[in-house]
């Protein structure tokens, strides 16, 4: 099987924009976005590898940022793009943040959506990192009443916000989408950024970046983001009053009403 990084387009003005989708999503969660961009910008929306219609060659072996940033450069000389902005959605940050550290000097503005990758996810570097976790985890999908037992007996204690285990749970529901928690998991442990670093490249290339963040988001919680945005000289963060599944919707509401906060400079 051949690796496929899949993608959409909508729109076809002048500006570019590579949109990176959330955990459990696919590119067509950004058609409100596009549509609030109408035709000032051609959007390229991805699929993330296990999701959607992109696919790896090696399926379960982890995806690297080398790797990933070879993918998108070959989109970039395929289409023929020089410059272009960022926007990503959660885990999807991931992607937008390596397209950050390969092609620095080529990237125009950057929305970030309760990015993943900036601040440290307890039970994700639980899960993925110690060998012996990920055997938990994959055995998880086979016999998942286990480890939802385990959850649950977090919750009733309070170590783990009951929001979260609503998640994990819907997330744990079926086979298919527990072989997608892992693969997703596991397949992307690889993408891990120095925060001294971004802040660094960004500044040097005064990127503007734009933070969208829930008030009542448990997953992605906007107080641990606080430090990274205030490392940078050109950040603005866009407090909205919702938890993390509603974020992408609400930001679309919210650029219908402020269309400047999103639409690409001349």
């Amino acid at each position: 099987m051949k690796t496929t990084l899949h993608y959409r387009t909508y729109g076809t003005g002048p500006r570019i924009v590579l949109a990176f989708h959330g955990y459990g999503q696919s590119e067509g969660h950004w058609r409100s976005i596009a549509a609030v961009l109408g035709d000032r910008t051609t959007l390229y929306s991805f699929d993330l590898f296990h999701h959607g219609s992109s696919r790896l060659a090696k399926i379960d072996a982890p995806l690297t940022k080398t790797r990933l940033g070879e993918l998108l450069e070959q989109f970039l000389a395929e289409n023929q793009i020089e410059k272009f902005s960022l926007l990503a959605f959660s885990m999807g940050a991931k992607f937008a943040l390596t397209a950050v550290e390969h092609f620095p000097g080529r990237v125009e503005k950057i929305w970030l959506i309760a990015p993943d990758g900036l601040q440290r996810q307890f039970w994700y570097s639980l899960a993925t990192y110690p060998p012996w976790m990920r055997g938990v985890l994959g055995r998880a999908v086979l016999r998942p009443q286990r480890l939802l037992r385990f959850l649950n007996a977090l919750g009733e204690r309070r170590v783990v916000d009951t929001n979260l285990i609503r998640f994990a749970e819907w997330q744990l529901e079926s086979r298919e989408k527990r072989l997608r928690v892992y693969r997703s998991w596991v397949g992307f442990r690889l993408l891990v950024f120095s925060l001294k670093d971004l802040a660094r490249i960004l500044n040097e290339h005064q990127v503007p970046v734009t933070f969208f963040l829930g008030k009542y988001d448990r997953v992605i919680p906007h107080a641990g983001l606080q430090r990274f945005i205030g490392s940078l000289r050109q950040a603005r963060t866009v407090l909205l009053d919702t938890g993390h599944a509603g974020l992408i919707h609400d930001v679309a509401a919210y650029l219908r009403r402020h269309p400047d906060v999103i639409t690409p400079t001349p």
